[in-house]
This record gives structure tokens, C-alpha cells and sequence, in this order.
């Protein structure tokens, strides 16, 4: 006799798993790859290639000494997000043991000292980033500048001799590196040069009239809104984060725009769109109730601006990011949505 199988509620079912969310994740990633290839050289590739080694041996060994098993936690590629996201805050040149080291403290101190994917309370992409920041801060601000303003880019090889030896025979390190736009501006605005006068006078406009950093930004919004419009992550996000930071943007723009740049240089520059659409959407790290996420990126996005004009680096996503990964529970709580069927009182 055939019985039917009864089962709870609810019946809607997911097919979305970690290691499909990583992969779309990572396939959005691939036109900003593209761009940073051609507008930068491959630098990048190196260094993630570095990236990807590392978190091999970082977490193989640190699932074997909590005696996890390995194959599953390796192959949900969590990992690989964390290292490719940071790969792409690290200046493509730096020196090997640069990304090497972000890499290995962003796993281990990030994520497997507090239990491993899911309980850990800050991004540790960001984490690490945050280390290489404060410990070399040198190396993190050489970065090679980009096509429009060399007029070429390095080569695979000669990449390689500077990543591994220090500098290609044919390059010193004073001729392809230099400041970002962000951090360019803040050394002007400390010489008393206005923000006008130092955006007129940097050679940007490979295409259209947008730099280098503005075509990446630009590519990370394409695959972003791609994440978006396929449910990969939550709209609330990047809507809360560019719209809280463009509003700062308009505001002191419009009291004083030879102190603060416009909105377009302030979404398009720096890691912005990496930021809004690859970085604070971490399931993890995040707020997870609809208000609360608003809230929580509003909340970096106002930080960001802070920082960047006011703060001690020129971009300051890593350190908003980590400040908001602390007020997440408060948030959650504060925002919890209504019970369904609750009842106002009076």
C-alpha cells in the first residue's frame, strides 16, 4: 500500500548552496579581472595565483589541526573569495610575501580562529587588508599606475621580476608606481591645492573622458548588478551603501567644491564598487534582516567618506567595513521584522 509522505511546512525549496553563491560570486568578478589585466598589466594575475596558493596550504593545514574534514569546507570555495577580493586591493606589483601574508592572516585570524565559515564576526577579506595596511603601509601605496597615464603596461614577465626580485633591468619602481586618484588628492589637499585643480590636472580619459579606476569600478558594477538581478545577493546593500555615500558626496560638494571632489569621482575611484556589491553583501559578516541591512550599509558608506576625507587613508573601506561588521548584532536586534499575525496594541 502506497502512503503519502506528510512533511512540515515550509515546502518552498533553495537550490542555491555555498559553493554555487562562491562561484557566481566569482564569475562577477570576471569582467573587472579583464579590465584590471588590460588597464593594469598582469600583476594581478600573479598575485592571485599567489593568493590561491596560499589559502591551499593555509587551509588544509588549519582544517587538519581542528580536525575538520578537508575536501568539503576546501572545495565550498569560501577561501577563494576571501583571496580574490583581496587581490584586488593589493597593488599589482607589490612584493610576493605582500599577498602571501594578507592572505594567510586573513583565513586564519579572520575566519578559522573563531570556528571557521559562518561564526566569524568580521569580513576577513577586509581584516586582512587592514593588516597590510597598517604594516606596510609602503608597499600598499606603490601602486602601478594605469594605462592611460603610462601609455603601456608590464608585461607577464616583467611582473614577475618585480613581484619576486624587486624590479624588472628595464624599470625602476619611481617609474610605473605612483599614488591613486584618492590618495593624490589627499596629499594635494595637504599642500593646499583644491580639489578642482587636482582632478584638471591628472591625465585621466583612456575612454569617454572616465580614468583607469573608473573603468574597474564600472566593471565591478556590471558583474554586481548581474549578482543582483540573479538573486545572488540582497539589493538593499549596494542601493544603501553608493546612495548614503553619493548623498555625503553632494552634500559637501555643494558647500565647498574646492575642498571635496563631486560624486562621480567619489563612486568611480578607490574600491567603491568592489565594496558595495562584492565585499559588504558577505552573507556572514552582514546584517541579515531587510532593515537592518539598509542600516548597516548606510552605515559604511558614511563611514567611508569620513575616513576618506578626514581619516589617515585615502580610501577607508576596509576600516568602515570592520567598524559596521562589530555593530551588526545591535543592528539585527533593533530590526528584527514582525512576527506575522502580531497584534498593535491600543
Amino acid at each position: 500500500m502506497n502512503r503519502s509522505m506528510l512533511s512540515s511546512s515550509p515546502y518552498a525549496h533553495n537550490n542555491q548552496n555555498v559553493r554555487k553563491v562562491m562561484m557566481q560570486v566569482q564569475i562577477a568578478a570576471f569582467p573587472a579581472l579583464m579590465a584590471h589585466i588590460y588597464l593594469f598589466g598582469f600583476g594581478i594575475v600573479i598575485q592571485w595565483m599567489l593568493a590561491v596558493a596560499t589559502f591551499i596550504v593555509v587551509e588544509y593545514s588549519m582544517l587538519k589541526l581542528r580536525g575538520r574534514p578537508v575536501w568539503p569546507f576546501m572545495s565550498d570555495l569560501s577561501a577563494l573569495i576571501t583571496v580574490t577580493g583581496l587581490v584586488f586591493c593589493i597593488p599589482p606589483e607589490a612584493p610576493w610575501w605582500v599577498v602571501v601574508s594578507g592572505s594567510a592572516f586573513a583565513l586564519i585570524f579572520g575566519k578559522h580562529l573563531y570556528g571557521g565559515l559562518g561564526y566569524n564576526p568580521f569580513n576577513p577579506a577586509m581584516l586582512g587588508y587592514a593588516f597590510l595596511l597598517i604594516s606596510f603601509p609602503v608597499q600598499m601605496t606603490q601602486w602601478t599606475m594605469p594605462l592611460d597615464i603610462t601609455g603601456s603596461t608590464l608585461g607577464l614577465i616583467e611582473s614577475a621580476q618585480i613581484i619576486f626580485n624587486g624590479a624588472a633591468h628595464t624599470h625602476t619602481m619611481d617609474m610605473f608606481t605612483g599614488a591613486t586618484p584618492l590618495g593624490e588628492l589627499k596629499t594635494s589637499l595637504t599642500q593646499g591645492v583644491t580639489a578642482l585643480e587636482t582632478l584638471n590636472r591628472e591625465p585621466y580619459g583612456l575612454l569617454f573622458g572616465l580614468s583607469a579606476w573608473a573603468w574597474i569600478n564600472l566593471a565591478f558594477l556590471l558583474g554586481g548588478l548581474w549578482m543582483v538581478l540573479s538573486g545572488v545577493i540582497s539589493w538593499q546593500f549596494p542601493v544603501a551603501f553608493l546612495g548614503a555615500l553619493a548623498g555625503m558626496a553632494f552634500i559637501f560638494h555643494q558647500v565647498d567644491p574646492t575642498l571635496y571632489p563631486p560624486v562621480s569621482f567619489v563612486l568611480l575611484s578607490g574600491g567603491t564598487m568592489l565594496a558595495a556589491f562584492f565585499i559588504i553583501t558577505d552573507p556572514v559578516t552582514a546584517s541579515t534582516t531587510p532593515r537592518g541591512k539598509l542600516v548597516y550599509a548606510c552605515g559604511i558608506g558614511i563611514l567611508v567618506y569620513v575616513i576618506r576625507n578626514w581619516g589617515a587613508f585615502p580610501d577607508g573601506i576596509a576600516f568602515a567595513i570592520l567598524l559596521m561588521n562589530i555593530a551588526v548584532p545591535l543592528i539585527d536586534q533593533y530590526t528584527q521584522p514582525r512576527v506575522f499575525g502580531h497584534k498593535l496594541k491600543g
